[in-house]
């Protein structure tokens, strides 16, 4: 386990139209403003944009992806701000503020072109026995 106040490397992630549709689609998450694009201007919205659970499922992929396959996600507490719209590119980035045994906590952002889409903390175990 890397100590606290490391960096995690950033994590590219490409916001198409596929991946908000999909990503809301998967997660049981019908509104309209998520998948329809005409109805998301009628609402306010220049298009449709991710929901939470789609983000909060790419916050915990990117933090399993960092400490592999092993790791449990115990706690993952995010917060939104500025929308995740087709086209764009979200950027997380990581810091490891705590190591206590084998259990880190994280603080994640991500951020696109507009600002910051999600900020958030995630505390991860990696089994002692699993780590190389």
């Amino acid at each position: 386990m890397r100590p606290a106040g490391s960096e995690l490397p950033p994590l590219e992630i490409p916001l198409t139209r596929t991946l908000i549709v999909a990503g809301a689609i998967a997660s049981r998450d019908y509104q309209d403003v998520h998948h329809d694009p005409e109805l998301a201007r009628t609402k306010g919205s220049p298009d449709v944009f991710m929901n939470i659970l789609t983000t909060n499922g790419l916050v915990g992929r990117y933090i399993t992806d960092h400490f592999g396959p092993t790791a449990i996600l115990r706690k993952v507490a995010i917060r939104l701000g500025v929308p995740n719209y087709p086209g764009d590119t979200m950027v997380l980035t990581g810091r490891i503020e705590r190591v206590d045994g084998d259990t880190a906590t994280v603080r994640v952002v991500g951020a696109n072109g507009l600002g910051t889409h999600v900020t958030g903390t995630v505390t991860v175990t990696v089994p002692a026995a699993a780590r190389p």
